[in-house]
């Protein structure tokens, strides 16, 4: 088994310090929410208790996030999810929230396989490439740190200077060239 394969194995001192064993050096949160965004599974242990602290940081991760303005979850979802601790919910939410997360993994996975698909046929229209490497853009940014889609994994790239946001309305004008000819198909 490599050694990515296992979880990062994070300790906690007694001062609340966070200490990569891998690396030998001591770590912030920020740290571990990226070792999670490129597709790393972590687990944060007391070193004293042996207590597994992991969910409690992962949940300290997303609300930090969310109170910086990085929203991504509604109001609703999150009073739902409050009420489900007091409800019989509590039992099921686990089970449906990992099965609402796998189902977007795939059909992201899915839509990139079926747009990859129809490259060859229309591959010589003016503007597809630039849709395609739109397309990939969009789903790298939407998927962010969601481990196992696509083969270059989770990580985010820096947008090549092409595909920054400058060039926006050439990638619109495009579109809507290429959105004529295949009405005209």
């Amino acid at each position: 088994m490599s050694d990515t394969a296992k979880p990062l194995l994070i300790k906690r001192y007694a001062s609340r310090r966070l200490y990569n064993t891998e690396t030998s050096d001591y770590v912030t949160l920020e740290d571990i929410a990226g070792f999670v965004r490129s597709g790393r599974d972590v687990q944060i242990v007391d070193l004293k208790t042996g207590d597994d602290l992991t969910r409690q940081y992962l949940l300290q991760i997303v609300a930090e996030h969310e109170s910086k303005g990085d929203s991504v979850l509604p109001t609703n979802v999150l009073t739902d999810l409050v009420r489900s601790y007091a409800t019989n919910m509590q039992a099921v939410m686990p089970q449906f929230l990992a099965a609402s997360f796998d189902m977007l993994r795939e059909g992201q996975t899915k839509m990139m396989e079926n747009f990859a698909g129809m490259a060859g046929p229309m591959s010589g229209m003016p503007g597809f490439d630039a849709l395609r490497k739109q397309q990939e853009a969009f789903m790298k940014t939407m998927m962010g740190g969601m481990p196992g889609w696509g083969a270059s994994g989770p990580a985010r790239e820096e947008p090549e200077a092409k595909d920054k946001p400058e060039d926006l309305a050439e990638i619109k004008r495009q579109l809507a060239e290429l959105q004529q000819k295949l009405s005209k198909l």
